[in-house]
């Protein structure tokens, strides 16, 4: 038979191994982008839900421009905007009162229909 000897031995570990020592946390680039993209998240989210949900403000309960700031024209066949600006004010300058009707109307070009009608700024509607 074989016998089996135990022998203990003191092991002395040294004092820096002891403890672990303490890393710095270090991310890689795209680490980086995912501890951005966490963080811009909140965000984003806010900023979605606001302007989806912002048209309540648009909405008022005021009857819109006061009585007497404009008239209105109807445009007749073969009518532009600048006939109708010339009609409309004849002492001034056709480009600024065709840029005023534009404004006015919230038009996307210059090009208007018959039948269709616009609002004239009261400071031109008193002059023709």
């Amino acid at each position: 038979m074989s016998t089996i000897s135990i022998t203990a031995y003191d092991v002395q570990v040294p004092a820096a191994r002891a403890t672990a020592p303490a890393t710095r946390l270090r991310l890689t680039r795209r680490g980086r982008r995912v501890v951005a993209a966490l963080a811009a998240a909140p965000i984003v989210v806010a900023l979605a839900f606001a302007t989806i949900s912002g048209g309540d403000a648009l909405a008022s309960r005021e009857g819109g421009a006061p009585a007497g700031t404009f008239d209105t024209v109807t445009v007749m066949p073969g009518d532009s905007l600048w006939s109708i600006a010339e009609a409309v004010a004849p002492a001034a300058d056709p480009r600024d009162v065709v840029d005023e009707i534009i404004a006015l109307n919230q038009l996307a070009s210059s090009s208007v229909m018959a039948g269709e009608r616009l609002s004239i700024p009261a400071a031109y509607s008193t002059e023709g």
